[in-house]
């Protein structure tokens, strides 16, 4: 039997994964590829050894980082996805009939390409005419556009070359590109495994945004499984969608938008570091 071991740097566990077929293995000037089929999950993405994305769950983690920001602007055109080179959030973003450009930004083209290849349930949307895809540095293309609804950031673990996309200037350079009414979301990690970087995540968007709040989700296939997202707005209290759910989400509707939230009272005594695991 052939096994895929996760290499999680992170994680005090590690995620064994039976392969039935790998399709594809390689190397780009960032980071090593690999797509396999799993007979529990269907096909898989891994980048550097880490699971990005399977078949099976996907649409957990996609539905999440989106239709939370995505339902709390009540008309967003024009967005932007940074990271997500597989295709998974800019396919959820292009439910929404009010986008009317939607750009891609991701700095490793090989990860669109394979995507494209052996992983069409998720990169089916990248050929929409809305979508607009740029091989860059995401934290330099922010600095050159402005009048942004919502940006998603779509990334790998806060390591590494992802690092710099969990910054204040990141954040300052998020928040001056986006509309007078605009959000900005990204997933932030274990609250089990990474609780600190949780927390200062959420510290350091306080620093830039006047509203910041923290959601979370049960995710099989990530470390830790609660995983949580960071979302920053202008205006907007993201508890509260303002406008009427998009169709064809599996997990995504006006209920699951106000559990995904945490008590305020709990929010408020993990950030305030009063309760520990």
């Amino acid at each position: 039997m052939i096994t895929f071991k996760e290499n999680e740097p992170y994680s005090p566990i590690k995620y064994v994964y039976e392969v039935d077929n790998i399709l594809y293995k390689g190397k780009s000037q960032f980071q090593e590829l690999l797509v396999f089929e799993s007979p529990d999950f269907g096909r898989v993405l891994a980048l550097d050894n880490i699971i990005q994305l399977t078949e099976r769950d996907e649409f957990f983690y996609h539905e999440m980082l989106t239709h939370i920001a995505m339902h709390t602007h009540p008309n967003a055109e024009r967005v932007i996805v940074i990271g997500g080179g597989d295709g998974g959030t800019m396919r959820e973003v292009l439910k929404h009939d009010s986008v009317k450009k939607a750009y891609l930004v991701e700095i490793d083209k090989k990860v669109v390409d394979v995507s494209r290849e052996f992983l069409p349930f998720v990169s089916s949307k990248l050929d929409d005419p809305r979508v607009e895809i740029h091989y860059e540095d995401g934290a330099e293309f922010i600095k050159k556009i402005k009048d942004i609804d919502v940006v998603i950031v779509d990334s790998t673990d806060a390591i590494g070359m992802a690092r710099a996309l969990y910054s204040e200037e990141f954040f300052k350079n998020i928040y001056n590109c986006l509309s007078e009414d605009g959000l900005y979301v990204t997933h932030s990690e274990s609250l089990l495994f990474h609780r600190e970087m949780t927390i200062e995540v959420q510290n350091t968007l306080k620093k830039v945004f006047p509203i910041v709040n923290l959601y979370s989700f049960a995710i099989a296939t990530y470390p830790g499984n609660w995983w949580s997202f960071a979302i920053g707005s202008k205006k907007y209290d993201p508890r509260t969608p303002n406008k009427p759910p998009v169709k064809n989400t599996k997990i995504y509707d006006e209920e699951v938008h106000a559990w995904v939230f945490l008590p305020k009272k709990l929010f408020n005594r993990i950030m305030n570091k009063e309760v520990k695991w």
